[in-house]
């Protein structure tokens, strides 16, 4: 691959993964400040709404910082990755489409109703304001994912005159992969906000101040946390199937696979220079028949290796390498699902810790400095599941139809993508102070004060009493 192909890589690399660290909290944050609100309406508690407004000023941070990031991704396709656009211009731009249009629209529409709206419209309405926020934010996900899902697995397609036009827009909406990667995401995405309320709680709570506030958002985090965990590992144990069936080399580089085996073992934990000798590992800890169950859910099922799926490839498609760095794919996949079960332990220990009530968890330092520990992890097991996703398909940019470094703009030079590049890093870096400098102040100031207790001196005109 030449010097800018691999430049136009970084740079989407850099610029999406700097992106995704505010898709999964404007997701979940929308969810939350949703349920806070509705809380606050079915039980009239005043902590529940000092809640949504705290939390729903985090929301809006983060939803202007994504919007800003994000606008940068459709701008790259016609810039950088010319050639890939009019190919897949006909499919990828149908989900792209919809959701600018629709989901975008939707919830910039009904997020300035929400936000301008609080003395202006009927508490029913207002509430179905955010409501109308959290399906914009959801289905905007959806169409966004439904893209990616179709570079991963190409379906309701035909090729004609070297182009890929849609031929059903069902089967590119609804493949299984597309739905087991909605969800897996939407899961994540609300164990990340979560992990994020129940840190901010904590620092409230260890200051001693807001503690009712803070005990029920803890309280309701933990849970949530805990809920979002299971299905994140439950969607992800069928992911992995689906993975298995439509990208085998993906699934078999994952577990540095290189002979197919059956049955086939689950790697705890391998190290080996495997770029440079892939017959040599020098640790390799397994579970006996794991890789079986959890990719054909039978004890003895079959997993393609490497070289097996490699020569298959040679076959169908031609000479060349087809294997992705499967270091970067083996341990970005470990990264990802230990992150996951260390959330849903974490959730679990504090729940009981916690006795279910947020009893005990007020001014602790232990919950305080775990809590702004694993605020970090989901970040990371976020960063590291797009890049399995996107590694692990390398090298092709569409699954079986296009190769990356055939996807480039070929009038965009070197030096164009060096600056581009460059500038996007001083930018980024300047917006990421921004939004740690917004959130910390927001963080810091906290929620605004209980109002005043109304006397019956005060309800009444002067003249009356």
């Amino acid at each position: 691959m030449g010097a800018t192909a691999a430049l136009d890589r970084w740079q989407f690399a850099v610029t999406i993964v700097y992106h995704f660290l505010f898709v999964p909290v404007t997701i979940g944050l929308a969810w939350f400040v949703a349920g806070m609100q509705t809380a606050w309406h079915r039980t009239g508690k005043e902590h529940y709404l000092r809640m949504t407004r705290f939390f729903g000023k985090l929301f809006l941070i983060n939803f202007a910082l994504g919007v800003v990031t994000g606008i940068v991704q459709e701008f790259q396709f016609g810039m950088n990755w010319s050639v890939y656009s009019r190919f897949v211009g006909s499919v990828f731009g149908a989900p792209l489409a919809i959701e600018g249009v629709v989901a975008f629209f939707l919830e910039s529409t009904f997020l300035g109703l929400w936000l301008f709206g609080w003395d202006r419209l009927r508490p029913r309405v207002h509430l179905a304001m955010i409501w109308m926020v959290v399906a914009g934010t959801t289905a905007s996900a959806y169409f966004i994912l439904a893209a990616n899902s179709w570079m991963q697995h190409p379906v309701g397609h035909v090729l004609k005159d070297g182009r890929a036009e849609m031929d059903s827009l069902g089967d590119v909406l609804l493949q299984p992969l597309q739905l087991t990667h909605f969800f897996h995401t939407i899961a994540a995405s609300l164990v990340t906000t979560g992990l994020l309320v129940i840190a901010v709680s904590a620092y409230w709570l260890r200051k001693g101040e807001n503690v009712v506030l803070f005990r029920a958002a803890v309280r309701g985090a933990l849970w949530v946390t805990v809920a979002a965990a299971v299905v994140v590992i439950g969607v992800g144990h069928y992911q992995a199937q689906i993975i298995a069936r439509v990208q085998p080399m993906k699934m078999a580089a994952a577990e540095a696979l290189y002979e197919t085996k059956s049955p086939a073992p689950l790697s705890l934990l391998a190290i080996g220079p495997w770029e440079k000798h892939p017959e040599r590992t020098d640790v390799d800890i397994v579970l006996p028949h794991g890789l079986s169950v959890l990719a054909t859910n039978s004890w003895n099922g079959e997993i393609r290796g490497i070289y097996d799926v490699q020569r298959e490839y040679e076959r169908r498609y031609g000479p060349g390498g087809y294997t992705p760095i499967v270091g970067s794919v083996y341990w970005s996949w470990r990264v990802m699902v230990t992150i996951g079960f260390l959330a849903l332990l974490y959730g679990l220990v504090w729940l009981w810790l916690g006795r279910w009530r947020g009893r005990g968890l007020d001014r602790s330092r232990w919950f305080a400095w775990s809590a702004y520990l694993f605020l970090l992890l989901p970040f990371l097991a976020n960063t590291a599941g797009w890049l399995f996703t996107e590694m692990g398909r390398q090298p092709w940019i569409v699954q079986g139809l296009l190769r990356t470094h055939d996807g480039i703009s070929p009038l965009v030079g070197t030096g164009e993508v060096i600056a581009t590049l460059s500038g996007f890093a001083v930018v980024y870096g300047i917006l990421a102070v921004i939004e740690g400098w917004l959130m910390l102040r927001a963080v810091r100031t906290g929620p605004e004060r209980p109002a005043p207790e109304i006397t019956r001196e005060d309800a009444l005109p002067p003249m009356l009493y």
